[in-house]
């Protein structure tokens, strides 16, 4: 396979560092079944592009997934599917005119300070859509009301269920108190569970970021660290 590397810019997650990535630049024919390896080495779709970081003084971005079939939700995580349980789970292959307002909000109220602002459905489709790769979404509602869209890819491996890959998530501010951001991830290994697929991919875990500490709240978790994916087990009763 070939691969091109991308100049250097501003980190989008950790001040005073510069970022590049390896981006996948063989048969763009070829990207869907590329894409079910190369998700096993640490990279990530964006758009149409598949990805990696590749910073020449910087390895804080690892890729952090969750083995579906051993995890055990914490305490709190029970105490969330409790709290929501009157939430429903759709899913669908289309995207749907209600999901670019939804998003929209989500960044103007809860990211005006990072990189996806101010939004634009152009920005929205390139970062979503993908010809080689129709995302699933997955839509959260309060009756009658979406609330929330996880959007996820299905991976496989040699036509063999693989995982599923947590693309991004917005959802409505109103329900800030309802941490649908961490309900959407537990619904995605449900269904990963449900369809036989080992591995929910959650993307990058950064040290010393925040707002990528969530990722290691689903345990256990493997994070992908010198080439080599390492468990890491902790006790979920925190």
């Amino acid at each position: 396979m070939r691969f091109g590397i991308t100049q250097t810019f501003d980190c989008s997650y950790l001040p005073d560092e510069q970022e590049r990535l390896l981006v996948y630049a063989d048969n763009p024919l070829l990207q869907a079944e590329r894409y079910g390896q190369l998700i096993q080495l640490g990279f990530r779709r964006s758009g149409e592009q598949i990805y990696r970081p590749h910073c020449a003084e910087c390895s804080a971005c690892e890729s952090v997934r969750v083995p579906v079939e051993d995890f055990i939700p914490s305490k709190s995580q029970k105490r969330l599917l409790n709290k929501n349980k009157n939430l429903t789970i759709r899913t669908s292959n289309t995207m749907s005119p209600d999901y670019y307002p939804l998003y929209e909000r989500y960044i103007n109220e809860r990211h005006a300070d990072g990189t996806m602002y101010p939004p634009s459905e152009e920005q929205f489709t390139n970062f979503v859509a993908c010809d080689w790769k129709s995302p699933m979404y997955i839509e959260a509602y309060d009756g009658e009301h979406l609330i929330a869209v996880a959007v996820t890819d299905v991976v496989d491996h040699e036509n063999i269920p693989h995982g599923l890959s947590a693309l991004y998530t917005f959802f409505d501010p109103n329900y800030e108190n309802q941490s649908l951001g961490t309900w959407m991830i537990l619904q995605q290994i449900v269904l990963a569970k449900a369809h036989r697929r080992p591995f929910v991919y959650l993307g990058y875990y950064v040290e010393g970021c925040k707002k990528m500490s969530y990722k290691h709240k689903f345990h256990p978790f493997e994070q992908f660290s010198h080439n080599n994916w390492l468990r890491i087990d902790k006790n979920p009763a925190y």
